[in-house]
């Protein structure tokens, strides 16, 4: 039997459409991680977080069982953009949106660059910095603060950005040079120095 892990997404889909639940398995163990820091960074709740990472597999299944995915070679693309949906329709039905703070979450989205090779003071310096630059992301406008997670922790294209929020890439980057012309007055508001020691 060949190993589900070398094969690509598109290869899983058929495999999976044909009735192999261990392709799924392959699929699911292969974005969850980045899909469900995705939706916990919009929500900043778990719960709900957990609620639309299941209801993202649910409907990718549904999707997929009815015959109705259509190859694009893009499969993390597609999942981001129907758990993107399923916010915004949670969003839409719950006008009291209740946010909770990133703090208290067991792992740091923006604290996980590599410091290796500096010394003690350095690496302090950058902690601070990453995670005062954190802050001024978390406080950012929802559509603005969904853009800069896309493009520098998930490591998506403008054009993926625009597929997946159903803008045009002009209004995705326009977005992403509002998020950081606020976060740079925002720093100068709060008097955050934004240079990470080399």
């Amino acid at each position: 039997m060949e190993n589900l892990n070398q094969l690509t997404d598109d290869q899983l889909v058929a495999l999976y459409s044909n009735g192999n639940n261990k392709a799924f398995d392959t699929l699911l163990t292969r974005y969850q991680d980045k899909l469900y820091s995705y939706i916990n960074f919009v929500v900043r709740n778990r719960d709900l977080a957990d609620d639309i990472f299941q209801d993202t597999f649910v409907k990718a299944i549904v999707t997929l069982q009815k015959g109705n995915y259509t190859s694009t070679g893009k499969f993390g693309a597609w999942l981001t953009r129907i758990a993107h949906n399923l916010i915004i329709d949670f969003f839409r039905q719950d006008k009291n949106e209740n946010t909770v703070s990133n703090d208290a979450q067991d792992y740091d989205l923006l604290n996980n660059a590599n410091l290796a090779e500096m010394n003690i003071e350095d690496t302090m310096i950058n902690e601070q910095t990453l995670r005062d630059v954190r802050r001024l992301v978390d406080i950012l406008p929802d559509n603005q603060r969904e853009v800069v997670f896309m493009r520098y922790y998930q490591d998506l294209s403008f054009k993926e950005i625009a597929d997946i929020t159903g803008v045009s890439i002009n209004t995705a980057l326009g977005r992403m040079r509002y998020a950081l012309i606020n976060i740079r007055k925002m720093s100068v508001e709060k008097g955050i120095a934004l240079t990470i020691a080399d």
